[in-house]
């Protein structure tokens, strides 16, 4: 996902999560950091410098933890 563009503090969940709510959801908190939730408790989330995130955004793309 990009967020080069993307409005701070606006939510976002992967198309591929359809209409289930077993997901999670990203938005750019401010200009420095990337914020992740669960989609069923949304009252807690973990936040990741734009660095980590592209690091791990990166590992996710070329099969890093995709299951056996």
């Amino acid at each position: 996902m990009s967020f080069d563009r993307t409005p701070l503090s606006r939510w976002r969940r992967s198309a591929r999560c359809g209409a289930s709510n077993g997901c999670v959801e990203v938005a750019r908190m401010d200009v420095e950091a990337i914020c992740v939730r669960d989609t069923e408790d949304t009252s807690a989330h973990l936040a990741f410098g734009l660095a980590e995130w592209r690091r791990f955004t990166e590992e996710a793309r070329r099969g890093r933890f995709d299951g056996p």
